[in-house]
């Protein structure tokens, strides 16, 4: 194990793996997520969208190329109300999961999975919020109550936010939780919209973060993803 151990945790809306060419290609999302080399992956619109909604992206390829996927409970789908949490590496064990449902206009929600990692026990949270303000700001506020009831461990949230401007209250929704930079990821082409956001609590640091515009990334889904590289806290 490195002397400096961290934690790569990225997020990408998949776009239920159709890209601006309109080609539905499950395999070209993969070679994306490859060139990221996170160690977890929060992905947004893993599912398509009618019932009983099955994976965008099946099982079986992200199995083939190593990566474990956690049971969210959706029978055939990859996530719950699109979120998905993947992740790979020897040195990772999940340890527990759950989702929340968020308020809002429209149907949403968020995951949450507890993974034994190599700088500790880490809380990963998924989500993808909703279009309206009033809703954004409900979901974080509810979010956030809900996620205090649990045991506490350091937390890393990810996930699109469709926050389109970058002075939003996401920190002052949820005081405990730094929302790193905007770096804009939306519309993947030429990106002007910092929609897709990564946040730390308390007892974590991030030694460098950065959105990921490696071919074919700009064609394989409307975002771009977002990586952070994560580590303890300094005492």
């Amino acid at each position: 194990m490195s002397p400096f151990p961290r934690l790569r945790i990225a997020s990408y809306n998949i776009q239920k793996c159709v890209g601006l060419d309109l080609r539905r290609q499950p395999r070209r999302i993969l070679q994306v997520l490859e060139g990221i080399r996170a160690d977890i992956v929060v992905l947004q619109e893993a599912d398509k969208r009618l019932p009983p909604r099955p994976a965008a992206l099946p099982h079986f390829v992200l199995e083939e190329a190593g990566w474990n996927v956690v049971d969210l409970g959706g029978a055939g789908s990859l996530g719950w109300h699109g979120n998905a949490v993947i992740w790979r590496g020897d040195d990772l064990a999940e340890i527990g999961k759950g989702h929340i449902s968020l308020p809002g206009f429209e149907p949403r929600g968020a995951v949450r999975v507890e993974f034994d990692t190599p700088i500790g026990l880490v809380r990963v949270v998924g989500v993808h919020l909703g279009l309206l303000p009033q809703s954004r700001q409900a979901q974080v506020t509810h979010l956030w109550q809900e996620l205090k009831r649990l045991r506490p461990l350091p937390m890393v949230w990810a996930g699109d936010f469709n926050e389109w401007s970058n002075n939003a209250p996401l920190d002052r929704l949820a005081p405990k939780m730094r929302f790193l930079p905007p770096r804009p990821s939306y519309p993947s082409p030429r990106p002007v919209g910092a929609l897709d956001r990564i946040a730390h609590s308390e007892g974590l640091a991030v030694r460098a973060f950065g959105v990921h515009d490696a071919r074919p990334a700009h064609i394989a889904s409307d975002h771009l993803p977002i990586w952070a590289d994560i580590l303890p806290a300094p005492a």
